[in-house]
């Protein structure tokens, strides 16, 4: 089965709520986006430009400075409609996600292994750093009901994340307390 290309489809939820440059849009992935969806600067830019070659985006030149142009999108019509029409198509398939810890997990044989607690506490360490970002990014960006409702949906992710990390820390504890030290 061919693979969507979803990437489309972020770029032009992006552009939904606002005008922004390439910069704006890659800080986007590194602040909110990146923490459910990974795009690198290689695949945005091309992205863009397929978009904009299909008039699902428009571009205008902003000059900054003495002479550095700034390239600003925004979403057409026609780029409303696609999204649109994917926003209410089914998502029938569970998304696999690559892990290198459950990888790595995944080999290890025997539970006296020595290498499992450094692994798990590793682990418990960036899943709690994860967890703490999580819920400082919650209070910058939904720190009153109003933002919550006019940004429900990236409300409904960022809450969703909390939970995953909070998950995560408690599985990761419970078994790392399985472990010969």
């Amino acid at each position: 089965m061919a693979q969507k290309n979803i990437l489309q489809y972020v770029l032009l939820g992006l552009l939904k709520n606002e005008h922004m440059s390439g910069y704006d849009i890659k800080k986007a992935f590194e602040h909110d986006i990146g923490e459910f969806w990974q795009a690198n600067h290689s695949q945005i830019y091309p992205e863009l430009k397929k978009l904009y070659g299909r008039s699902l985006i428009d571009k205008t030149i902003e000059i900054t400075g003495e002479k550095l142009e700034k390239k600003i999108y925004a979403i057409t019509d026609a780029g409303r409609q696609l999204l649109n029409d994917w926003l209410v198509s089914p998502t029938p398939e569970l998304s696999v996600h690559k892990n290198e810890f459950n990888l790595k997990l995944y080999f290890i044989n025997d539970k006296n292994d020595p290498i499992l607690p450094v692994m798990f506490d590793e682990q418990i360490h960036l899943h709690e750093a994860k967890l703490e970002h999580l819920k400082e990014r919650r209070v910058a960006l939904f720190s009153n009901e109003a933002s919550q409702e006019q940004h429900y949906g990236h409300y409904l992710v960022l809450d969703y994340a909390i939970e995953r990390e909070t998950h995560n820390i408690n599985w990761l504890k419970a078994c790392h307390q399985n472990f010969k030290h």
